[in-house]
């Protein structure tokens, strides 16, 4: 799909629902902003993240955890699929039958060069406004961990790992990820 600059406008979900399943767009403030795979390093690390948070919400029955591609709405302009997602138990009737209607408690990010200026854009104020509890962004290439939970002023930053360290939700209590394991 390419856009000239006369043609260029703004696309809503219904624009973006017409596009074939898998093909690689985003909806992030109207704009259908193609993203290339990832790379198997990223799905790495992604993975490894995937596996030890579902671990322990199927463990302890708190909810459902999501990996990509899944579409999260956050209105008609912003339709994002973020690599991790939790959803409590108490919030599950958000799951529809094609998308996530709303936000998720917790969303994590594993940063691209192709999607970083989105995941700390955007995406990071549209997950702060919309109520994302927890937000974790993965920097793969400093091998470290940003975990962001929402106050009552927005985002804060409440810990970072760095290589070999410890990290720990706030979110999901008793949950911590050994970065050594996921890098």
């Amino acid at each position: 799909m390419s856009i000239t600059t006369a043609e260029k406008r703004k696309y809503t979900y219904k624009d973006y629902a017409k596009l074939p399943e898998g093909a690689p767009y985003r909806l992030i403030g109207g704009e259908l902003i193609m993203v290339p795979a990832p790379t198997p390093y990223h799905q790495k690390i992604s993975g490894r993240v995937y596996f030890g948070v579902r671990e322990f919400v199927c463990k302890n029955d708190l909810g459902e955890v999501f990996y990509a591609p899944i579409d999260v709405y956050f209105g008609e302009e912003d339709t994002f699929q973020p690599d991790i997602i939790f959803i409590s138990k108490e919030r599950l009737d958000i799951i529809k039958e094609t998308r996530i209607e709303g936000a998720p408690d917790l969303v994590i990010e594993t940063l691209s060069p192709s999607t970083a200026y989105y995941d700390m854009g955007r995406k990071y104020n549209i997950y702060e406004r919309s109520g994302v509890n927890e937000y974790w962004v993965i920097h793969p290439e400093k091998k470290s961990v940003d975990i962001y939970a929402n106050k009552a002023d927005g985002f804060e930053i409440v810990q970072t790992g760095r290589e070999k360290g410890m990290v720990r939700s706030e979110l999901l209590n008793g949950y911590e990820m050994d970065l050594k394991e996921v890098f």
